[in-house]
């Protein structure tokens, strides 16, 4: 028997996953199902899942294509016929000229984005990053090797993206600049001078732009989605990622796509094709079903949002210590709860402990989203509702 001790679990973890926390927006979910099991009634606006189930065309679509026999591998980057659709669509509602070859068809947006960092992050590489930013942004950043760099951004500015905030966080080993609007978790669209600061900035330092486009249906009040890759000079250096999850109601299908020139997305392939193969081949032709198909129930959804984004907004000022803005988009509200004293941290814990309202903490967004918490009202009415009588009961109402 050999006498050499066994190396712990933890000493084979590499270096790059052993310091690296789990989705702090799942791991909300995680700590609402654990108490939801113990008897618990939980209210989880944690997550971001849209409560409407697909529209009926688009899961006959993969009914049909699976009864047809269509369950093996198809082309790695996609079909064909969903690679153009998703062209046309970009041509059609962004004004960007895609080649369908400079598509790559993943399993989820959160996939495609990925793999895009993967293609052109590595170590001694930085990626400016907007903050408050999605959790997983700066994790993916750091599993390529490269180092996230924040923009704060000013709550008391609306959180307002300026030319000279990003000449501020600029670096010299800058590559990438990652932006999404309408932002995930503030609800901001980015207007025409923001995006112009950012063509500028990209432009001043050779950047590519990854542009997060996920949320580009779900907009309020007038407010329009306009892709940074229609700005002079930005279709060569920008790359945009989508998916069908949230404006079709289809996050469990996992469907997302990374688009642009097709000299970067041949690399994306790459990374594409030595890891998931290649996404589901039914639910691709689902896919080409929602995006040729109806579109008149997104606007549906959008007003039912929209309904259900002014009475939590009104139901939260009305709370002691907690302020919410309108939001412009997307379909979170960011409360802001530097008025309780608490910090983010302290103001999840205790809406869930004492509440049983699950939120996601701001800070998990970056350190420019302390003193705020995101609730997601992609949820029922009655349990919008009832999120706001549970937290008016812990921390109190203010007077009429």
């Amino acid at each position: 028997m050999s006498s050499q001790t066994q190396r712990a679990p933890s000493d084979f973890v590499a270096n790059r996953v052993r310091n690296l926390a789990p989705s702090p927006t799942l791991a909300v979910s995680d700590r609402a199902r654990q108490l939801k099991a113990q008897g618990i009634d939980v209210i989880d606006l944690g997550g971001g899942d849209p409560d409407f189930i697909t529209p009926k065309h688009i899961r006959d679509a993969a009914i049909e294509s699976m009864n047809a026999g269509n369950t093996h591998y198809v082309a790695s980057a996609g079909l064909p016929g969903l690679r153009k659709a998703i062209a046309d669509k970009l041509l059609a509602d962004n004004n960007v000229e895609v080649d369908p070859n400079g598509v790559v068809v993943t399993p989820g947006g959160k996939q495609a984005l990925f793999e895009a960092i993967l293609a052109f992050v590595e170590p001694g590489v930085d990626v400016l990053i907007p903050e408050p930013a999605w959790v997983s942004y700066g994790p993916m950043v750091e599993l390529a090797g490269g180092r996230p760099v924040g923009v704060p951004l000013d709550p008391d500015d609306n959180w307002r993206l300026t030319e000279e905030k990003l000449a501020a966080a600029v670096t010299p080993a800058a590559r990438v600049l990652l932006i999404n609007s309408p932002n995930n978790p503030t609800g901001r669209v980015l207007d025409d001078a923001e995006l112009a600061a950012v063509a500028s900035i990209a432009a001043k330092h050779d950047l590519l732009v990854f542009s997060d486009e996920m949320y580009e249906k779900i907009l309020y009040d007038g407010h329009r989605h306009t892709s940074v890759a229609t700005l002079p000079g930005m279709a060569e250096r920008t790359l945009i990622f989508n998916g069908l999850s949230k404006a079709y109601a289809m996050t469990g299908w996992r469907l997302g796509y990374a688009a642009g020139p097709t000299a970067y997305m041949k690399q994306v392939a790459k990374v594409h094709s030595h890891s998931v193969t290649c996404a589901t081949s039914f639910v691709q032709t689902a896919g080409v079903a929602a995006l040729t198909g109806p579109q008149e129930f997104i606007g549906e959804m959008v007003e039912a949002w929209d309904r259900r984004r002014r009475n939590l907004t009104d139901g939260l000022n009305n709370v002691n210590g907690i302020s919410c803005p309108l939001v412009e988009g997307a379909f979170y509200a960011f409360a802001d709860v530097r008025g309780t004293g608490m910090s983010s941290s302290e103001a999840a814990d205790r809406f869930l402990q004492e509440a049983h309202v699950a939120v996601t903490p701001g800070v998990a967004f970056g350190a420019a989203g302390e003193g705020h918490v995101r609730l997601s009202f992609a949820t029922s009415d009655d349990l919008l509702e009832a999120t706001v009588e549970r937290l008016g009961d812990l921390l109190g109402r203010r007077s009429a």
